[in-house]
C-alpha cells in the first residue's frame, strides 16, 4: 500500500480504517495491546510484515508474534526477522493501558529483511564515517567507522554537542558549519586538518556537511560525511611546496638568504628542522675544492625549526666539522641522498662519534631525518638535513626522498647563481677599491675627506669614483663621476676614465678641455666595441657623468666644468654658498655639445662638496630635496672633515641603498707670503741678473740657501728663453711648499721642446740643464699664453 502524506492515526480496527504509515520517517509495522497484552489495533504494515490479515492479527497475543525468547519478530512461516523491534508502555505504571511496539521493515524476497534492514546495514557498515545531527545540532547516529574515528560509542555521543565531546578550535568551527547548514539550509565543504580522539596521528580530512530534508522542504537535521584524503593531500601538498619553491627560493642573490629562503619554504609544512650547511668556498663565491680526507668542515647557511630551537645550536654562519661517519658527510663524498630513522646502525653510530650533533639532535626530537646533496653542474656545494620529530609530522618516507631531490635540485640553481654573483660582486668590489684613492689626500692646496659606499642588497658595485690629483704650482684637480651599470665592467670602466682623467690632468689641460679630450676618448671607445660584427654589451662609459675642478690656492680660484653630473656645493666660511652655478655639458661618449668652465673665486676655508647622484637620491627623493638636505647636511658642526663625512652618509642614507654613493669634501687653502713671490719683469736681456739677485734673497728670507744654487740656474734659463721667444709681459713666481717651484709665464702659445744638443749646436743644453738639475718640469696653457714651471726637491742637490 502506498502511503499518502498523512500524519499515522491509530483507530480500533473494528471501525473498519487500518493504522496508516504515511511519513517517511515513521517505521511500517506498529501494534497497539491492551493491558493483557493482546492487539487492539495495527496498522497496514504490520500485516505485511507479519504475514497475516489484520483479522487475523486482532486479539492475538503479542507473544504470538515474537520468537519464543521474545528477541525477534517472527513470520507466519516461522522465519525470525532481523528488524528491530521497540516497545513502548501505555498509561502508568498504577494504571497501565497497554503496549505499543514498533518494528521496522518490509521483508524482502527471500525473507530475511527489509528495506529499512538493508538502509541500517549501509549506513553501519558504510567505510565512509557518516553522522546525523537533529535539527538543535545534537548528535543522533553515527555509523561503525565514525565511531572508530572518534573513539565514543554511539550511546556515548546521542544527544550531545560535537565540541562538547571534543573540544578544540577545528571541531568548533565544524560545528559552526553545522549550525549554519541548519540555518540556511545550503551544504557546505570543508577540509580540517585534525587528529581525532581515536586516531594516533593527524589526518586531512574532507567533510561534506548537507541538510536533512523532510517532505515538505523543512531542515530537520544534518549529515556530516567525513573521508581521510591524508594519501592525496600529501599529493597535493608535495605539489603545492615545489610549486612555491619556484617562486620563493632564489628571490635574493645572495648565498645565506638563498639558503633561509629554502628552510622557510620547507618548515614547518614538510618538515621540522632544516639545516643548510655549505663548503666555505661557496660562502664566499668561489668554487667549492675537494673533500678532505678526515672530518669535513662545513659552514651553516640557514638553519629553522618549526620550534624554539635549542640554546647551543649553531647559529648561521658557524662551522661545524663532521665525522666520515655523519650522514651528511658521506652525502657530500657520495653525491648521493639518503633517508634514515633515528634508531639506523649508521646513525647511531654517527651520534657515539659526534656528541655535540647527538646533542643537537635529542634536543629537537628528531626521530626522522633525510640528507640531500646540493648538487649543480658537476659539484657539489654542500648538504640540506631535513628532520621531522616524533610528536608532529609521520616520519619520513619512500616518497619524501623524491620531493627533497627536487627541491634540493632548485634550491641547488639558485645557490650557485648567488655564488657567482657573491664571486663576481667581490671581484668588481676589490677592482673598485684598488682603483680609487685610499683615505685622504694629504696637499697643501685642501684637505680632503672621501667616502665611498658601494650598493647594498643584490646590486653589485657600480662605477662611482672620486680622485684627488696634485697639479704644478701647489694646485690641485678634484674630480669625480658616475658609470653607468653595475658590475666587473662598471668598476672596470671607471678605471678607464680615472686613467684617462689622470693622464689629461698631467698635461695640465683645463677642466673644459680635459672634458672635451675625455668625451674623445669614450666616443672612440664605442666605436671599437663589436669588432667580430657581434652585438656586445652597451659600453658602460657611454652616458657616464663627470665634474672636473682644478683649484689653486695662489690665486684662490677654483676652475670647473661637468659632464651630465650634479653641480658640486661650495660652502665659505659664512655659510652662505650653495650650488655653483656651472653650465652644464651633455654626458660623457655623445660627443654633441661643447663643455663650458667656471672660475670663482673661493674664499679660504671653503668646503667644496662634490658627489655622486645616489646621496641625494637615497630613499627615494627627488634630486632637489636631496641637494638641500646635503646643503643642511654640510652646515652641521663638526670637529673635523673626516667627522663632517660620516655625518653626512648618516643623516642622507642610514638605511639599505640600491645605487652605489662617492663623496668628496675638500676645504681650502691659501698660501700667504711665506710661500708665494712673484715680479713681473721686462724683456730686457739684463733682467735676467736681477731675477737672479731678487731669488737668492728671497731664498735667503726662507732658510733655502742650499738650493740658491740651482734655482738661479733654472730661473736664469726660463727667463732667458721667454725674452728671447716670446713677446708680451713675462712673469716669475716661486712657490715654497713640500717643493720648491719656480714658474715663468709669457705671452707665447709656444712651448719648448727638450733635445739633446749636438757638439756643434749653440744652443738647446739650457733646457737639458733644467730637467737634470730638477724633479720634474712641465708646461701649461693659459688663456693669455704659457707656464714653463719645474719642481725642485727641497733639502736635496
Amino acid at each position: 500500500m502506498k502511503p499518502d502524506k498523512r500524519p499515522v492515526r491509530l483507530v480500533p480496527w473494528s471501525a473498519g480504517v487500518p493504522f496508516d504509515t504515511l511519513a517517511c520517517d515513521v517505521p511500517e509495522a506498529i501494534v497497539v495491546t491492551d493491558s493483557v497484552g493482546r492487539v487492539t489495533h495495527v496498522s497496514v504494515g504490520a500485516a505485511a510484515l507479519w504475514g497475516y490479515t489484520p483479522e487475523e492479527i486482532i486479539g492475538t497475543p503479542v507473544a504470538d508474534l515474537m520468537t519464543p525468547d521474545e528477541t525477534a519478530v517472527r513470520h507466519r512461516d516461522g522465519t525470525a526477522l532481523d528488524t528491530p523491534v521497540h516497545l513502548f508502555p501505555l498509561g502508568s505504571d498504577e494504571q497501565p493501558a497497554g503496549f505499543v511496539l514498533v518494528a521496522g521493515g518490509r521483508p524482502d524476497s527471500a525473507g530475511e529483511g527489509g528495506d529499512a534492514a538493508l538502509v541500517t546495514w549501509a549506513f553501519d557498515q558504510h567505510p565512509t564515517a557518516f553522522l546525523i545531527y537533529d535539527h538543535e545540532a545534537r548528535i543522533q547516529r553515527l555509523n561503525t567507522t565514525m565511531s572508530r574515528i572518534m573513539g565514543y560509542r554511539e550511546d556515548e555521543m546521542r544527544g550531545r554537542f560535537l565540541a562538547e565531546i571534543v573540544p578544540g578550535s577545528v571541531y568548533e568551527e565544524i560545528e559552526r558549519r553545522i549550525r549554519r547548514v541548519l540555518e540556511t539550509g545550503q551544504p557546505e565543504y570543508t577540509e580540517p586538518f585534525v587528529r581525532t580522539p581515536g586516531e594516533a596521528r593527524a589526518h586531512a580530512w574532507f567533510m561534506d556537511i548537507f541538510p536533512l530534508k523532510n517532505a515538505a522542504g523543512q531542515v530537520r537535521g544534518v549529515a556530516v560525511s567525513a573521508s581521510d584524503f591524508s594519501q592525496q593531500y600529501d599529493s597535493r601538498e608535495r605539489l603545492a611546496l615545489l610549486s612555491e619553491a619556484r617562486t620563493r627560493i632564489g628571490a635574493s642573490l645572495d648565498v645565506q638568504g638563498t639558503a633561509q629562503e629554502l628552510a622557510e619554504v620547507v618548515v614547518p609544512r614538510f618538515a621540522d628542522v632544516v639545516s643548510v650547511d655549505l663548503l666555505e668556498s661557496v660562502v664566499l663565491g668561489g668554487l667549492p675544492g675537494p673533500v678532505p680526507s678526515g672530518p669535513v668542515p662545513l659552514r651553516r647557511a640557514a638553519y629553522r625549526t618549526a620550534f624554539a630551537p635549542a640554546s647551543h645550536t649553531p647559529v648561521p654562519g658557524t662551522v661545524q666539522r663532521h665525522p666520515r661517519s655523519s650522514p651528511i658527510a658521506r652525502c657530500l663524498v657520495d653525491g648521493r641522498a639518503a633517508r634514515h630513522a633515528i634508531t639506523d646502525r649508521e646513525i647511531v653510530r654517527w651520534l657515539a662519534d659526534d656528541p655535540a650533533q647527538a646533542e643537537q639532535i635529542r634536543a629537537c626530537g628528531i626521530r626522522s631525518l633525510i640528507v640531500v646533496p646540493i648538487r649543480v653542474r658537476g659539484s657539489t656545494l654542500g648538504t640540506v638535513l631535513f628532520g621531522r620529530r616524533a610528536t608532529a609530522l609521520e616520519p619520513f618516507g619512500p616518497e619524501c626522498l623524491a620531493v627533497t631531490e627536487d627541491l634540493v635540485a632548485r634550491a641547488a640553481i639558485c645557490l650557485d647563481n648567488a655564488r657567482r654573483f657573491t664571486r663576481d660582486s667581490g671581484i668588481a668590489l676589490a677592482l673598485q677599491r684598488s682603483l680609487l684613492p685610499r683615505g685622504p689626500t694629504m696637499h697643501p692646496a685642501v684637505e680632503t675627506a672621501v667616502r665611498y659606499l658601494p650598493a647594498g642588497g643584490e646590486v653589485q658595485a657600480g662605477g662611482d669614483w672620486f680622485d684627488v690629483i696634485p697639479l704644478p704650482g701647489a694646485r690641485v684637480g678634484l674630480v669625480i663621476g658616475d658609470v653607468v651599470g653595475h658590475g666587473v665592467h662598471a668598476s672596470a670602466t671607471m678605471g678607464r676614465l680615472r686613467t684617462a682623467v689622470r693622464t689629461l690632468a698631467d698635461i695640465d689641460l683645463p677642466p673644459d678641455e680635459l672634458l672635451t679630450h675625455l668625451d674623445d676618448i669614450v666616443t672612440h671607445a664605442e666605436g671599437e666595441q663589436d669588432t667580430d660584427g657581434t652585438l656586445g654589451d652597451i659600453p658602460g662609459d657611454i652616458g657616464a657623468t663627470c665634474v672636473y675642478a682644478v683649484y689653486d690656492p695662489v690665486s684662490g680660484t677654483c676652475s670647473l666644468a661637468r659632464a651630465g653630473h650634479p653641480a658640486p656645493l661650495l660652502i665659505p666660511p659664512d655659510d652662505s654658498g650653495g650650488v655653483i652655478d656651472t653650465p652644464v655639458g651633455p654626458p660623457l661618449g655623445l660627443g654633441s655639445l661643447p663643455f663650458e668652465a667656471t672660475e670663482l673665486t673661493v674664499p679660504e676655508g671653503s668646503l667644496l662638496a662634490l658627489f655622486t647622484d645616489g646621496l641625494v637620491t637615497a630613499d627615494g627623493r627627488d634630486i632637489d630635496d636631496g641637494v638641500a638636505a646635503l646643503r643642511r647636511a654640510l652646515a652641521q658642526p663638526a670637529s673635523s672633515l673626516e667627522e663632517l663625512a660620516d655625518t653626512v652618509l648618516r643623516t642622507l642614507c642610514p638605511g639599505p641603498r640600491d645605487d652605489d654613493i662617492a663623496l668628496l669634501l675638500a676645504r681650502t687653502r691659501v698660501l700667504d707670503r711665506d710661500h708665494v713671490a712673484g715680479w713681473d719683469l721686462s724683456g730686457d736681456p739684463a733682467v735676467v741678473c736681477e731675477a737672479r739677485k731678487r731669488v737668492r734673497d728671497l731664498l735667503t728670507t726662507w732658510k733655502l740657501e742650499e738650493e740658491a744654487f740651482v734655482t738661479e740656474l733654472v730661473v736664469s734659463e726660463l727667463v732667458t728663453n721667454a725674452i728671447r721667444y716670446a713677446p708680451g709681459p713675462i712673469h716669475l713666481q716661486l712657490v715654497k711648499e713640500r717643493a720648491l717651484i719656480c714658474e715663468v709665464s709669457d705671452g707665447s702659445s709656444i712651448a719648448p721642446h727638450l733635445r739633446r744638443a749636438r757638439l756643434s749646436d749653440e744652443g738647446g743644453r739650457g733646457l737639458f740643464m733644467v730637467a737634470e738639475l730638477t724633479r720634474r718640469w712641465g708646461t701649461r696653457y693659459t688663456r693669455t699664453g704659457k707656464t714653463i714651471w719645474a719642481e725642485q726637491s727641497i733639502g736635496e742637490r
